[in-house]
């Protein structure tokens, strides 16, 4: 087993989310960390199940006892033994370093011997023989589809439903780009900490280069790419390499384009408003554009109230007395 010990202080907290999605996201597991309930935490590589796990930790009443990571893949059943007798003497001994929370990562990975050994360690209900059972947490995290998985038979039915108590789904970066601006700043402060520099301001067309990238590493790809820039000093080289992911030349980033990314004057919060409100513009005019301009099914689609859908609109010059479509009087 690789997992490890780790004591979740109250100094980490999440970047304040601009995407619905993100703010629902973050309102249910606020809802659901009291509680004792498994959580299953499904989303591409990337999406911050991890953190999604520890915050989970921090919010819950075992956030002074220890999360433990504990990853799946290859995992024999002696060793999740291993670990339950371990859990359990602690609990029994009223060990401070008892386990509060076991986050098994890519718990799909599980061969079908240790699928059947975690289904044994695991209560039912909260009046299950204690003596028997794992005292902490569960929270389990996942790529891929495990209703797919059942169906093929490399899941077992069981233990999807054991620790499926509630299932939170991380969206994929490229479908909350809204978030793009704040996470940027996030990353440029903190590695500019750690690197004992001072983080380069990124301009507008940086940042609408970032918004328009596919982002298929999610956020580690974006924190990696932020990670690049504070050591290298400036973007070029890593907007290259972006340049290079997304399909184009590295030619397409050329000096006196980098000049003008490159914004000393400029203000990182006006360019992450700005990137934030074409962002929003792009998503509202996509989903008007797939429901054939219907502001009803919009409104619903994107989860905020039609009142809010017109103002908006009519904000962002989607209502036909902007620069927007022109379309306005053909809504229905």
């Amino acid at each position: 087993m690789t997992a490890a010990g780790l004591r979740v202080g109250g100094s980490y907290f999440f970047v304040p989310a601009v995407s619905v999605a993100m703010r629902a996201l973050e309102q249910r597991l606020v809802d659901i960390a009291a509680t004792d309930i498994p959580v299953l935490l499904a989303g591409e590589s990337g999406t911050g199940k991890e953190v999604m796990a520890l915050e989970i930790h921090r919010l819950s009443r075992h956030r002074d006892e220890v999360f433990v990571k504990c990853g799946c893949a290859g995992l024999a059943p002696e060793l999740l033994v291993d670990r339950f007798q371990r859990q359990q003497n602690g609990h029994q001994n009223g060990d401070a370093s008892t386990v509060g929370s076991l986050f098994l990562d890519e718990i799909s990975h599980l061969d079908p011997d240790s699928q059947a050994r975690l289904l044994q360690l695991l209560p039912e209900n909260a009046e299950a023989d204690s003596e028997h059972c794992l005292h902490a947490r569960i929270i389990c995290s996942t790529t891929r589809k495990l209703d797919e998985e059942m169906q093929h038979g490399r899941f077992r039915e069981e233990l999807y439903y054991r620790i499926n108590g509630v299932h939170l789904h991380l969206p994929a970066l490229r479908d909350r780009q809204e978030d793009i601006p704040a996470l940027v700043d996030f990353f440029l402060r903190k590695y500019a900490s750690l690197f004992g520099r001072i983080g380069p301001r990124l301009g507008p067309e940086a940042m609408h280069l970032l918004l328009h990238h596919p982002w298929p590493g999610n956020i580690r790809e974006l924190e990696n790419f932020v990670r690049k820039v504070v050591a290298f000093g400036d973007e070029r080289q890593a907007l290259a390499d972006l340049s290079v992911a997304n399909g184009s030349k590295p030619a397409a980033v050329e000096a006196p384009v980098v000049a003008q990314l490159v914004a000393p004057s400029g203000s990182l919060k006006q360019a992450a408003r700005e990137a934030s409100r074409h962002a929003e513009r792009e998503m509202i005019l996509q989903q008007l554009e797939r429901t054939r301009w219907n502001r009803k099914r919009t409104a619903r689609d994107l989860q905020i109230s039609y009142k809010a859908l017109l103002y908006k609109m009519k904000q962002l010059g989607l209502d036909g007395s902007g620069s927007g479509s022109g379309r306005g009087g053909e809504l229905s």
